[in-house]
């Protein structure tokens, strides 16, 4: 597969990714309790969109077209987001599982358009790298204002006391059950690499 190739598939998967958050911040916006938190997701999903604009020049460009690849990474990350929201935390802990499905989220951005600039460059595509580069700043941006908002929601959650927990529900059995199981086959490998 030649680098272009790789590019555009790398492109396909971002385009993906934002198309996928443009439908999944509105839900992190609705479901956070903390107003700051609420309106840094709602002011992050003009710039989503945006960003989508910015890769379909890319796309037009390259002269290719942007669909053709789902973005399993950011589904999984999405999902997380989910997961956070049906918590059943209170008040700044409940905001806290958000911060940290967010900040996961701008990270797995951050490193896709890393890559896709790096490959851009070597390629000699300026004009791919610049716009491409828009986005990368946006997406740090983002990540940084969402540590800054997050600080304080951390540092209240901090002080909240500890909540008995209820039975685990049939998702968060299963996800245990999957954790054991990535622990179990990890094991080998980890001996390995400490002997």
């Amino acid at each position: 597969m030649a680098l272009k190739e790789v590019l555009i598939d790398e492109l396909r998967d971002m385009y993906s990714a934002e198309n996928q958050l443009v439908k999944a911040l509105p839900k992190l916006a609705k479901g956070a309790k903390d107003p700051a938190l609420k309106t840094l997701f709602t002011s992050h999903l003009d710039e989503t969109k945006e960003q989508v604009n910015r890769l379909k020049q890319v796309f037009e460009i390259l002269e290719e077209k942007p669909t053709g690849e789902h973005c399993n990474g950011m589904e999984g990350v999405i999902e997380e987001g989910a997961d956070a929201l049906e918590k059943d935390e209170e008040g700044a802990s409940f905001d806290s599982g958000i911060i940290g499905a967010a900040l996961r989220t701008e990270h797995y951005e951050i490193a896709g358009y890393t890559a896709t600039i790096a490959i851009a460059k070597v390629l000699g595509l300026s004009d791919v790298a610049a716009l491409l580069n828009e986005n990368l700043k946006e997406e740090q941006s983002a990540s940084n204002k969402i540590l800054t908002v997050g600080q304080t929601i951390l540092e209240e959650a901090s002080g909240e006391p500890e909540t008995e927990k209820g039975p685990k529900s049939s998702k968060e059995k299963s996800s245990a059950k999957k954790s054991k199981e990535d622990e179990k086959k990890a094991a080998p490998d980890l001996k390995k690499r400490s002997a």
